[in-house]
């Protein structure tokens, strides 16, 4: 909606003295609620689109105070603008035009976003002699922003485990190192893949490999601290950057991880329980890392980890 300034000429200073005709048979043409109300918010004019909009007609609502919060409005945050007034009120006292995203409530109690341009109504002296508010249904844009920010999450996010994903905790372990080369505190990462999960896979399809890795997730989420990152690289295999640690806490958060995930169990498509296990390997940032070469110090001692069936290694804090 373009901004302007709505400008009717006028006998006397008295926004009843215009006739409707002027205006009726055009507004009630479009699909946009607009109504009008004078200096003491009292209601002059509902259009047809009004009325389809709120359920309102034309007779329920002329004569009616804004303040009567018939449709009440309210903002993002559920505060309610008619009975102060809100952006009318504003654009009476200040001749503001205002745009604003709101919700009111139909005739039939639902809440209806709405886009809604308040502006000034002046007689040919230049006098503001009321207001009109130009509202109209919103509810396609916000479920289109809804969706670009959904799909904005998905790109971070494992959509079997609701971890963050790959390209995440990648960015997230680059994002440390900067931090650490700048003076930051030490941070260590730890691998951590199941053991047996091909097994699983093979022996009992692959949704129950899938609730293996839901399980396996929660149980890391619960290991680890609020301010720690974990996150799925792929397959069976997890990776967690955890800040501000010295070699006595990273190795605490590692005994942690698999002895949660050892606890989780979950019934399999084989018709039993089926109980996790994992193996991992962990290692502090050192002077001169990159990414690529601190996961790999930590994936070599966890698969060494695996290959001689031990419960955990520590990859040279």
């Amino acid at each position: 909606m373009a901004t302007q300034t709505i400008s009717i000429p006028l006998q006397e200073s008295s926004l009843t003295e215009v006739s409707s005709e002027l205006y009726k048979e055009l507004l009630d043409t479009i699909s946009d609620g607009v109504y009008f109300v004078d200096q003491e918010l009292r209601i002059l004019y509902w259009n047809e689109g009004a009325a389809k909009l709120t359920g309102y007609r034309a007779e329920e609502m002329v004569g009616r105070r804004y303040q009567d919060n018939v449709l009440r409005h309210v903002d993002e945050m559920g505060q309610t603008l008619c009975e102060a007034g809100g952006p009318l009120l504003d654009c009476l006292d200040h001749g503001a035009t205002r745009d604003v995203d709101v919700f009111l409530h139909n005739k039939l109690g639902r809440r209806v976003p709405v886009n809604m341009r308040v502006q000034p109504i002046r007689a040919a002296d230049g006098t503001i002699v009321g207001a009109v508010e130009i509202f109209r249904d919103n509810t396609a844009q916000i479920q289109a922003r809804r969706r670009t920010e959904a799909m904005e999450r998905m790109a971070f996010l494992d959509p079997l485990t609701h971890l963050p994903n790959r390209r995440f905790v990648e960015m997230s372990l680059r994002k440390a190192l900067v931090e650490y080369e700048a003076g930051g505190d030490p941070f260590g990462v730890l691998l951590l893949d199941l053991n047996q999960f091909k097994a699983i896979n093979d022996r009992c399809g692959h949704e129950s490999g899938d609730r293996a890795l839901e399980e396996a997730a929660k149980a890391l989420t619960s290991a680890l601290r609020m301010t720690d990152i974990v996150g799925r690289l792929g397959g069976d295999e997890f990776l967690a950057i955890a800040h501000s640690v010295d070699e006595e806490m990273l190795s605490a958060l590692a005994g942690r991880c698999v002895a949660f995930v050892g606890k989780a169990t979950f019934a399999n498509d084989c018709g039993g329980p089926e109980t996790l296990s994992a193996s991992v390997g962990y290692t502090r940032v050192r002077a001169g890392d990159n990414a690529k070469g601190l996961v790999a110090r930590a994936d070599l001692q966890m698969y060494e980890n695996k290959r001689q069936g031990t419960a955990l290694v520590c990859a040279g804090v």
